[in-house]
């Protein structure tokens, strides 16, 4: 249990430290963010900081830092540690970087960033990839409360009714201005989410002993020798670096009134994240004593290991008042990620948004699509696990490429050439964790390990001399012009 407050004290120290250090380097200022300079009424709308950051949360903790916590939590207490650094270091840079690059470009999405930065070929291929990652997202964030809602509501209401309900849900909330359903109801789902979060982790420390938190170990603990690298990286993603928060910042970036919110809002929802994570992971292995009966566990279901988590620390009430803060969770991202799918598309056919057939024009294929992945995900019994592997895989290589655009923007643009390396070297990491993963994974190419560990360095090594010759050249201008 020390380790565990351990972990909440270091995420704190991050925020108000390491915080401040990205906030120097992208050096905010007083010029007009999007929401001032355009406020279209749509998706450019002025919202208050403990607003903004509320609805930035809810966008970008989703399924993700639960589900993806308790599977990482069959790795072991080592997972503390990815979920504590990759948030300080790699998640939270990555969405304050995402997000505010995003606000000096009028809020433009991480595609359009990637070809500012990139070049053209990279803008369409993430246009593509970011689309594709946003749809699986939404699927993953239709079917798991889906199925949470059928466990609380008589038989006739099983998963495939209230993902239609969740579908239909979406519609409106993708269509409607960002102010009159996701600005209102967001608030208060955010405080539900963070009760709720406290709720299950207090039953946890104050279960008189029957419940214990494990301390950290740098073991590998999973039942099935599956190793740590790469598969603890991909598998907890959203709780410690998430690509799925750089197509989710942009829209939180038409939002907010000054650039010097951003730190707050942007570094200050992804700790809050991490600190759900934490206790999901901590609840997982603390609920079931060992990581092999929690892995047993979730081969029936992450939402059965939520509701019996819930309902056994919490009794049947307290359960259910968890169960919902775990629904409203996935439902306020999925949301959002069909919502920044029609701004994407919106940027790449140059559709006005302010006229409502244009949004329809858009959102109802959208929609389309995620109900017949949804009808793939309920109708087979693994479609869910199937559809989260690659959801992982593509959301931590978009982290790796938002993390790679915010070094080039630092390059070209940074106060300090140096300060890039702030992004630079967690881009370096995931692009490991990317490339390895791809090779060996059996939904992958299925190289061998050990060729795959080498392969993924070199490509991550690879990357980082590229960045170092850049980084150099741009020095050398620099005095150059000096002198």
């Amino acid at each position: 249990m020390i380790s565990l407050f351990i972990a909440f004290a270091v995420l704190i120290v991050g925020y108000l430290v390491y915080g401040r250090v990205a906030e120097k380097i992208f050096a905010p200022d007083d010029r007009k963010t999007p929401a001032i300079a355009v406020n279209d009424g749509v998706d450019c709308v002025p919202m208050k900081k403990w607003k903004a950051f509320l609805v930035q949360l809810l966008n970008i903790a989703g399924t993700g830092p639960i589900f993806g916590a308790l599977m990482g939590a069959v790795f072991g207490p080592v997972v503390f540690l990815w979920i504590v650094f990759g948030s300080i270091l790699g998640g939270a840079v990555h969405d304050y970087m995402s997000g505010m690059i995003s606000s000096r470009h009028n809020g433009a999405s991480i595609a359009e960033l990637s070809g500012t930065y990139l070049g053209k070929a990279a803008k369409w291929f993430m246009r593509l990839f970011s689309v594709v990652l946003l749809v699986l997202c939404g699927v993953v964030f239709v079917t798991s409360p889906a199925g949470l809602l059928s466990k609380l509501t008589p038989d006739w209401m099983n998963g495939t009714f209230w993902a239609i309900i969740i579908l239909v849900y979406y519609l409106l909330a993708t269509l409607l201005p960002i102010d009159k359903l996701i600005g209102k109801l967001y608030p208060v789902f955010g405080v539900l989410l963070i009760v709720m979060a406290g709720a299950v982790i207090g039953g946890i420390i104050f279960s008189g002993g029957k419940f214990t938190i494990p301390e950290l170990s740098l073991q590998n603990l999973h039942p099935k020798d599956t190793p740590i690298w790469p598969y603890m990286f991909i598998t907890v993603a959203c709780g410690a670096v998430s690509g799925f928060h750089a197509t989710q910042s942009p829209m939180i970036a038409k939002c907010i009134k000054s650039e010097k919110e951003g730190r707050s809002v942007f570094y200050g929802a992804m700790i809050s994240e991490s600190v759900i994570a934490l206790v999901w992971a901590a609840a997982g292995v603390a609920f079931y004593g060992t990581t092999e009966l929690l892995n047993n566990a979730l081969a029936n279901g992450a939402s059965n290991v939520v509701y019996e988590i819930s309902t056994g620390v919490l009794g049947t009430f307290g359960g259910i008042l968890a169960i919902i803060g775990v629904i409203v969770c996935p439902i306020t991202s999925g949301d959002t990620a069909f919502r920044s799918a029609r701004l994407i598309l919106a940027e790449t056919f140059r559709l006005d948004q302010k006229k409502i057939k244009n949004r329809l024009l858009i959102t109802i294929p959208l929609l389309v699509v995620g109900g017949l992945l949804t009808w793939f995900a309920i109708a087979n019994d693994s479609g869910f696990q199937i559809v989260w592997r690659y959801f992982s895989w593509s959301n931590q290589t978009l982290a790796m490429v938002a993390l790679w655009v915010a070094s080039a923007y630092l390059l070209k643009k940074g106060k300090y050439r140096f300060g890039s390396l702030l992004t630079a070297l967690p881009a370096t990491f995931m692009t490991a964790v990317s490339v390895t993963y791809i090779l060996m994974a059996k939904e992958g190419f299925k190289l061998d390990q050990t060729a795959s560990y080498i392969i993924g360095t070199v490509a991550a090594a690879s990357l980082l001399i590229v960045y170092a010759i850049f980084l150099v050249k741009k020095n050398r201008t620099s005095e150059n012009k000096i002198v």
